[in-house]
Formats: structure tokens, C-alpha cells, sequence
């Protein structure tokens, strides 16, 4: 545990160190963006399951490249209608066949697409750090797939406030290619630009928790599978739905997020940039609350997530009283870090990477989803580069 607090702690001293001028230093960004994709990418199967079922499908589909099948016919096509998963998978194919390799360049792909967003969109690259790890860091070990389409997503956030719809559908498309759960953004260009009453705010999140503790949600998930040829996926999204009962950490979340935003509201902007985001986060808001019972309605609201960082960085910096708003921030942040650490427990540490043989022992998700022992011995018996 004491290397994610230290990574933790790591940002906090880069925050309170860094001076106002030095606060966009974007080559500071990069390099705290890179080790942690470096930590990421170099862990050994630490999250989930996910990652188990993507580097098989890899290992399966890098096989037959080998030996001259048509990529049509391997398990790759299950993903057929996110055509840019496959396409990368296909392209990866060409140069590894190891699937820890392959996770590692899936997860520079994801931090560099984080790296332009925060570049783009927040006013403190330290304190925005800060809101990615209290909010995103973990998810991005195990859902690589759909991160990747966050992150696409997140980059279409400056074409609605310049009014570009062409880019932003574009981008979105490119997102809804790697997760079709991309298509949830796509109502965000269309929400109009302008600072809404506290009173119809709060009218909007009563009917969305209304409404989100009632079956309709799992309905529609039903119904998204049916139309997206994602069936048997977005089917588990909606037994979940009916399995997980009311989250209340989606609650308080809720909860917090909107007493900052309402007590330093009249302080926010008026100039499109700053409404979009505020509009963003107060989306991602109403996607908690609609998703309230359904454990996958967090995964949901990543999309609308940039909004909520965007967001604060800019309130606590440019609004008044910014040492009182960035202090509250800064230990939200550290008990929303502090919950997923501990919550995921053995998911996330003892952290191990995949330069060191074995596995970690007690970890019950590579006792039930290991698809090839002899990784274990020899994490490397697969070729690292295809040279030929």
C-alpha cells in the first residue's frame, strides 16, 4: 500500500511546491503522466478480470496472425462493433505477441490521450493530478478498453464550447469504435451553454435519482445491447443493475461535488469554456444519479469526469477564498484516493510487476482467470518484438 501513498504524496508536494506561473508547466505533466503509466503498464495483472480476458483475446489473435489466418476468424471479432479495439489489437498483433506488452502500450496510449486533456482543459496540472487520482488512477489498470474511449471522449470536450460539430462527432465516433459506452457523451454538445439556476439544477437531480431508483435504467441497458450487438455484455450490465441495490457512495459523491460547485457558483466564469465545464460536471452528477443502483453507472459517468476536473481547477484557482476551496478539494480527493485503496485491497497491492516471475500469492483473480500457466514461469516465453 505505501507505494500508492507515495504516489500520492508525490503530488500533493508537487501542488503545494509548484508557484502560480509554474503551475502549467506541461512538461512536468508529462513526466508525472508517464511514470504513472509506467507504474500501470509495467504492473502484473493488478485490477481485474478484464485484463485476463483482453490479453487472451491478444495471445489468440497474435497466434493466428502467426500463422496466416485471417483475423476475421479469431475471438478478436467478438468485439466487432468497437472496430477500433480491433483495429488496434490487429496493429499490436504485428509487433508483440506478449500480452504484457501489449497492456503496456495500450496504457501509454491511455495516459498520453490524459495528457493533452489536462494540458487542454485545466488552469493547475498539479491540482488536477490530484482529482485524477482521487477519481480515475485505479480504473485505469483493468478497463483498458473503455479508458481508451474515455480519453478519446474527453479530447472532444474543446469542440463544444468552439461549436465544432463536425470534430466533436468525429472524436466521439473514434471513442464509440474502442467502448460503445462512448455514446453516452454525445447528449453533452447539445446541452446549451449557459449558467442554469440552482433551482432547476436541483429539480434535474431529484428526477434523475427518482428515476434511477425505478427499473427504468436497467431497461435501457437492456435495450442499448439490443441495438449495439453488444448483448451479452451490456446484459451483465443490466443483472448488475439489479443485483447491486442503491450505491450510496454515488450519493455522496453527488452530494459533496454539488455543495462545492453551489457555494463558490455565483464565482464561476461566464465565458463559454468555464460553462461547458461547469455543465460537464453537473452531467456527470446527473449520471450517478440516474445510475444509482447499477455498480457499472460510475463507468458511465468517466465521460462527464473531465468536467468535474476541469471544473475545480478552475474554482480553485480563480475563484475567491482559493486556499478554503483547493484545502476541501485536496481532502476529498484524498478520501475518495484513500476508499478505492482500500476497497480494492488485494486488486490493487501488494504491487507486483511483470519483470519479476510468479505471481502474487492470495490473489484470487489469477486463480480463477490465468488462461496460460506458463506465464508464470517465464513472463517473456512469448516474443517481446516481432522481428521478422
Amino acid at each position: 500500500m505505501l507505494v500508492y501513498i507515495l504516489i500520492f504524496s508525490a503530488a500533493l508536494i508537487w501542488f503545494f511546491s509548484s508557484k502560480e506561473q509554474s503551475s502549467k508547466n506541461a512538461r512536468r505533466l508529462f513526466f508525472f503522466l508517464f511514470f504513472l503509466a509506467l507504474f500501470v503498464g509495467i504492473s502484473d495483472m493488478l485490477g481485474g478480470y478484464d485484463r485476463y480476458i483482453y490479453g487472451e483475446v491478444f495471445d489468440l489473435l497474435s497466434d493466428d496472425i502467426d500463422r496466416g489466418f485471417s483475423y476475421t476468424e479469431s475471438p478478436i471479432m467478438d468485439y466487432e462493433k468497437e472496430f477500433g479495439y480491433v483495429f488496434l489489437n490487429f496493429i499490436l498483433s504485428h509487433i508483440t505477441s506478449n500480452r504484457y506488452i501489449f497492456i503496456f502500450f495500450v496504457t501509454l496510449i491511455i495516459y498520453l490521450l490524459f495528457f493533452f486533456s489536462i494540458k487542454e482543459y485545466a488552469d493547475n496540472y498539479p491540482f488536477a493530478c490530484i482529482l485524477f487520482l482521487a477519481l480515475m488512477f485505479f480504473f485505469t489498470f483493468t478497463y483498458l478498453r473503455e479508458v481508451i474511449g474515455v480519453g478519446v471522449g474527453w479530447l472532444s470536450l474543446k469542440y463544444i464550447y468552439e461549436r465544432n460539430l463536425k470534430r466533436f462527432l468525429f472524436l466521439m465516433l473514434i471513442a464509440y469504435s474502442f467502448h460503445n459506452s462512448a455514446i453516452i457523451f454525445l447528449p453533452m454538445y447539445f446541452i446549451p451553454i449557459r449558467k442554469y439556476k440552482i433551482s432547476l439544477i436541483l429539480t434535474i437531480m431529484l428526477v434523475a435519482f427518482i428515476i434511477g431508483l425505478s427499473p427504468l435504467p436497467g431497461a435501457l441497458f437492456s435495450r442499448f445491447g439490443e441495438l449495439s450487438g453488444s448483448e451479452e455484455r451490456v446484459m451483465q450490465y443490466a443483472q448488475d443493475y439489479e443485483e447491486a441495490g442503491l450505491r450510496i457512495e454515488y450519493l455522496l459523491e453527488v452530494v459533496v461535488f454539488l455543495f462545492i460547485i453551489f457555494s463558490q457558483y455565483k464565482e464561476i466564469p461566464q465565458n463559454k469554456k468555464s460553462l461547458v465545464y461547469l455543465n460537464c460536471a453537473l452531467m456527470f452528477c446527473v449520471i450517478l444519479l440516474f445510475f444509482v443502483r447499477s455498480s457499472s453507472g460510475g463507468r458511465l459517468g468517466w465521460y462527464y469526469m473531465i468536467g468535474i476536473i476541469a471544473l475545480f481547477t478552475t474554482i480553485a484557482m480563480k475563484v475567491n477564498r482559493q486556499r478554503q476551496v483547493s484545502t476541501m478539494l485536496i481532502l476529498l480527493s484524498c478520501l475518495l484516493y484513500g476508499r478505492i485503496l482500500i476497497s480494492w485491497g488485494i486488486r490493487a497491492y501488494p504491487y507486483k510487476t511483470f519483470l519479476t516471475e510468479g505471481h502474487r500469492e492470495g490473489d484470487p483473480v489469477y486463480q480463477r482467470y490465468e488462461y496460460d500457466p506458463q506465464y508464470d514461469s517465464n513472463k517473456f516465453y512469448r516474443p517481446v518484438f516481432k522481428w521478422n
